[in-house]
């Protein structure tokens, strides 16, 4: 997705500097050409070989020869990587880093660097609550906003002082999922959309402690989600049980058992254009909860564990059909035919295919390997691809939808 972006770097000597070593591979496999820039106070928490590592580039450190990170002199590379980049971003941004990009001020690589620019440039400041909230440090962001900056808010959250407050440094894949946008700018073909999206598994509970569960990881619907809202959409994602960061401007419902799951889908989805099934809900939930923990038996011993199906939500909202109705199935044989039938008696509008046999495709992977299936009989195959990739081309085919419908 951004192959052949050439990404610029900057890390600053913050205690979260550690989150862009992640940021830094998550863009390489990507396909971006990254580069990396320090300060000599980041050197402090990651060391330079870490990152040029992970770049598979020298990482440059001071503007000056004879730095001990780095074979050659900088010279006035500064001036080349500035005519280089697609986007600069600093991140983990200080205070003290701000201050200086609101002033101009070029006393080291990273700075100077981002005067030299000709690109836009992204700034992620990161930093105790305090400072953060100093009118200073305020003053300084909407600064470098006027002129045209991207900042990505901190998270609120535990700090590293121990206080509790804004001044965390996102999740690395927020970071990329930024990164991305600035760089790929989406269609604004959903603006002022309302999507319901849900994701992941539900757990069914046997007693306190053990569920019934399945191996869904929320990866599509996640992607799903966050591609719509850079397309301008108004998202609510309906989540299970995942550990995935929620996606940027998109409002996050956490649920856990298909009951909660139902609920908190079929009350939002009059208000929704277009509900978006992703979730690997249970069909099925133990007929009784056991208040303390089963003990285990003696060797030999069965346990007989009676199952109830649970409310099938996708048929439920075929059934009210308020807006586009989208299911998703995965099957391991007989896939298309189970597909259509499953199209036909849920009343979907498109049913999202995908088989556990297919290389790359089914639980836990990056990649997915999908087949679109229209009402109309229609069928439309889709490559191996990225999962924010193919939750693109799914809500190319929904917009599609949307549009024949006259939404």
């Amino acid at each position: 997705m951004l192959t052949g972006k050439k990404i610029l770097i900057g890390v600053c000597g913050g205690i979260s500097a550690y989150k862009m070593c992640t940021v830094v591979r998550l863009l390489k496999k990507q396909g971006a050409d990254v580069r990396v820039l320090m300060t000599r106070s980041a050197t402090e928490f990651v060391a330079p070989l870490t990152f040029s590592t992970l770049s598979q580039e020298e990482v440059i450190v001071s503007l000056w020869p004879g730095s001990t990170h780095e074979s050659t002199a900088a010279g006035v590379r500064h001036i080349d990587l500035g005519l280089w980049a697609d986007v600069m971003v600093i991140a983990p941004a200080t205070a003290n880093t701000i201050a200086k990009l609101a002033h101009g001020m070029a006393d080291n690589v990273v700075t100077s660097t981002a005067l030299a620019l000709r690109c836009p440039l992204v700034v992620a400041p990161a930093m105790d609550v305090d400072m953060y909230e100093h009118q200073a440090t305020q003053d300084n962001i909407a600064v470098l906003k006027r002129r045209g900056v991207f900042i990505l808010p901190p998270d609120h959250g535990d700090l590293a002082s121990g206080l509790i407050g804004a001044g965390r440094l996102p999740e690395p894949e927020t970071v990329t999922e930024y990164i991305r946008s600035v760089l790929v700018p989406m269609p604004s073909d959903l603006q002022g959309k309302n999507i319901l999206v849900s994701a992941g598994p539900t757990y069914e509970p046997i007693d306190p402690v053990r569920f019934v569960g399945n191996r869904s990881s929320g990866k599509m619907g996640f992607a799903l989600a966050a591609v719509a809202a850079q397309r301008g959409a108004i998202v609510t994602l309906v989540s299970g049980p995942v550990a995935l960061p929620t996606p940027l401007s998109v409002t996050r419902v956490d649920v856990e058992t298909a009951a909660q799951m139902h609920d908190a889908v079929m009350s939002r989805s009059r208000a929704s254009d277009i509900v978006i099934m992703a979730a690997a809900v249970a069909d099925y939930t133990p007929g009784k909860v056991e208040p303390t923990k089963i003990k285990k038996q003696k060797s030999g011993t069965e346990l007989i564990l009676e199952l109830t199906s649970t409310t099938d939500i996708l048929k439920e909202l075929g059934a009210e059909k308020h807006g586009i109705v989208v299911g998703f199935a995965l099957e391991t044989d007989n896939e298309l035919h189970h597909a259509q039938e499953k199209l036909r008696k849920k009343n979907c509008d498109m049913i999202v295919l995908n088989s556990i046999r297919d290389e790359g495709a089914g639980f836990g992977t990056d990649t997915n390997v999908v087949t679109l299936v229209y009402r109309d009989g229609r069928t439309e195959p889709l490559p191996k691809m990225q999962k924010e990739e193919a939750a693109g081309k799914i809500l190319d085919a929904i917009v599609a939808l949307s549009k024949h419908a006259g939404g």
